[in-house]
């Protein structure tokens, strides 16, 4: 029996360890340095920003797989939402309405960038790509927050892990949908409109989320600390806001299988 339980214990520990955020992760000061990094919203991003979205609506109004991952690669816009995950665990509020004014400012200017492009362009019928961002379901909760924690783990390990960040941008495909979003605008499609941008905000809120969970896990440092009261509120407003924005994507998937 001792034998057995000190087998058990050590495959614990194995286990344990194996699955262990705190073990290689990165100075807290080394994270914040890269997620701020990350988050700036600069003349050089901006320009990069648009660049991918220009050639992001490109790949979708040629049906361009290749191109459209390519767009997804150079996009800096998912380091706003990770920057602004930081924000919210540290309870930096100032740092996160900075970085969600950042992030609001980088959705306006590539959705103005899409629509113009699809304004003069000459094929005005949705393609196969476009109107593949237009119906979000649950599964699309799952690819958002499973990639945001494959981004975060990434960008905190003491290692950054350079292929994480590129796999996350392609999974979790936050330009195509800006980018259909553009198109809709461009050709008064409201219906296009409404399901491509929930489902950048399903992709941007799970990636925030997921984030979150594991900053809080590798316990970030706090600018100050919450009262109980403060606390609870957080947390059900977090709860709140992940019900409301995933329901209308349960419903989806329940119809589709009805």
């Amino acid at each position: 029996m001792s034998m057995n339980g000190n087998q058990s214990e050590t495959i614990t520990e194995k286990v344990k360890k194996a699955f262990s955020l705190s073990a290689d992760s990165a100075s807290n000061d080394e994270i914040r340095t890269r997620l701020m990094d990350g988050g700036q919203v600069t003349g050089t991003n901006m320009c990069v920003l648009v660049c991918a979205m220009i050639i992001a609506s490109v790949g979708l109004n040629m049906s361009s797989t290749a191109v459209i991952i390519g767009a997804m690669l150079i996009s800096p816009i998912m380091g706003s939402i990770l920057a602004s995950a930081y924000g919210n665990v540290s309870a930096d509020y100032p740092l996160l309405r900075n970085h969600m004014i950042g992030f609001g400012l980088q959705i306006a200017i590539s959705i103005t960038a899409a629509s113009i492009y699809f304004l003069l362009s000459p094929v005005k019928e949705p393609t196969v790509e476009l109107m593949a961002r237009t119906s979000p379901t649950f599964f699309d909760v799952l690819i958002a927050f499973f990639g945001g924690i494959a981004g975060i783990i990434g960008q905190t390990r003491q290692d950054k892990t350079n292929t994480v960040i590129p796999g996350v941008a392609i999974a979790t495909a936050l330009m195509p949908p800006l980018c259909t979003c553009g198109y809709a605008i461009a050709n008064a499609r409201l219906d296009m409109l409404i399901g491509a941008g929930y489902l950048f905000i399903i992709n941007a809120y799970f990636i925030f989320l997921s984030a979150s969970i594991i900053l809080s896990v590798l316990k970030i440092p706090k600018t100050k600390e919450l009262t109980e009261k403060e606390w609870r509120r957080h947390r059900f407003r977090m709860i709140r806001n992940t019900i409301i924005i995933a329901l209308p994507s349960i419903v989806a998937v329940y119809y589709m299988m009805i």
